[in-house]
């Protein structure tokens, strides 16, 4: 369970080198020195969970579920041939349901054993890699047991709501420098840290001119 309006944000058109810096001093910033456990919710792909070695040292690095349904999908597409096919859908939830049961491991010996027989090896193997790179992040029931979310819903949502709905409006055009200042205030401003910046922002200024402090 999430505390209540406990969720911030923090943008960047930077890349991802530059981003995990920025996520650890919000993390920080929140309390994560005092934490008993760090979680860290990624897609999956290698670019995040190296930043999330790198910059949340120890932490439990966890793919969002339904990211990882997704790529499940692929695998059973490369298997079957077509989403099209009738047994797609039930296969389907049977990954879901074992995924849940920590079997990414049995899945993937599975799968390969039927592309095998079917002659599909070589596709199924390519979709597979990406399960292969994340058992570790995969063991849905372990974490489950533990409390852990490992659903990014949330984050989801923060993309659309924050950025999205900002940014990406009918006729909209952006260059980098104007994205970047409005995204930032957006998130500051969804962080409920609006009173925070303009005080701080006095103060910078106050101090520029070699004055008092403006507000406290």
């Amino acid at each position: 369970m999430r505390d209540w309006e406990s969720t911030t944000y923090v943008s960047s058109l930077d890349s991802i080198d530059q981003f995990g810096p920025m996520l650890r001093r919000e993390a920080l910033r929140r309390g994560m020195g005092r934490a008993l456990k760090v979680v860290l919710l990624i897609d999956g792909a290698e670019g995040l969970a190296h930043m999330g070695t790198l910059c949340f040292k120890g932490a439990v690095q966890i793919v969002d579920f339904f990211h990882a349904l997704e790529h499940a999908g692929d695998v059973l597409e490369a298997l079957l041939g077509s989403k099209q096919h009738p047994d797609y859908q039930p296969r389907l939830q049977s990954w879901a349901d074992r995924l849940l049961e920590d079997q990414v491991e049995a899945l993937i010996a599975q799968s390969r054993q039927e592309a095998t027989a079917a002659g599909r090896l070589e596709a199924v193997e390519e979709q597979l890699g990406y399960f292969q790179r994340n058992v570790a992040r995969m063991q849905y029931g372990t974490f489950r047991k533990q409390g852990f979310f490992i659903g990014s819903g949330v984050i989801e949502a923060g993309c659309k709501t924050v950025i999205g709905a900002r940014c990406k409006q009918s006729g909209m055009f952006w260059g980098v420098p104007g994205a970047t200042n409005v995204l930032a205030f957006r998130c500051i401003h969804a962080s409920r840290r609006i009173t925070n910046f303009w005080k701080d922002r006095l103060n910078q200024h106050a101090a520029r001119n070699d004055t008092l402090p403006l507000a406290a």
